[in-house]
């Protein structure tokens, strides 16, 4: 059951009756008043019970779950779809076969999952919520091979003091990239361009910029 009308005394009164039947609280549905309702002459005559329409509100994470199963089933794919949620993040596990074929080339079908499912999930929600989707532990992997590819970049940086354009690629792996070589105080980090095709530079540090 995702709805309910129901009936009181009080407005107040018909919201709890509705909330007790759909087991749920104020915060997670949406709620219609249908009739204030009338105490009556003296109590008795012209009295009207109020009246409401509760509704469960979608559950964000389920809808982008729901979401990755049918887009994933599309595919031809048969995977089983995992999740850890804390707070706002929500990582959700794909595993089984093909599992290439979702990661896609450098990961930009399992980053176009990721930002179509967020896109879903955020439809439900006023509060920001932050989706990862992961297959095959693709995500540390991905990780490691980028914070390798800063240091070798830099590290030809220093040496030819020329910068250098890395391809475009999502914002949370250009700030992999802008962690690994915040220490580096020879080189200095920048993105570039508008979304999708923003990239990182990076360039030599000027004597200026340490002073």
């Amino acid at each position: 059951m995702r709805e309910v009308t129901a009936t009181g005394l009080t407005v107040n009164e018909a919201v709890e009756k509705a909330l007790r039947e759909l087991k749920a609280t104020k915060e997670e549905v949406t709620i219609d008043v249908i009739e204030e309702g009338k105490k009556g002459f003296l109590g008795v005559f012209g009295k009207k019970q109020a009246e409401v329409f509760v509704k469960l509100n979608k559950d964000p994470v389920k809808e982008a779950e729901n979401f990755l199963t049918n887009v994933i089933r599309k595919m031809g794919i048969d995977a089983k779809i995992s999740k850890q949620q804390s707070g706002k993040n929500i990582t959700f596990h794909l595993s089984g076969e093909k599992m290439a074929v979702l990661i896609g080339k450098r990961g930009q079908t399992l980053n176009s999952l990721q930002y179509l499912a967020q896109l879903v999930a955020n439809r439900y929600t006023k509060q920001h919520l932050h989706i990862t989707v992961d297959a095959e532990n693709y995500r540390e992997k991905r990780k490691a091979t980028l914070i390798q590819l800063a240091i070798r970049i830099a590290k030809q940086v220093i040496k030819t003091s020329k910068e250098v354009s890395l391809e475009p690629m999502p914002s949370y792996e250009r700030k992999i990239i802008h962690a690994a070589l915040s220490d580096m105080k020879e080189v200095k980090t920048a993105s570039v361009g508008e979304e999708p095709n923003r990239y990182l530079v990076i360039k030599p540090t000027k004597k200026t910029d340490s002073i």
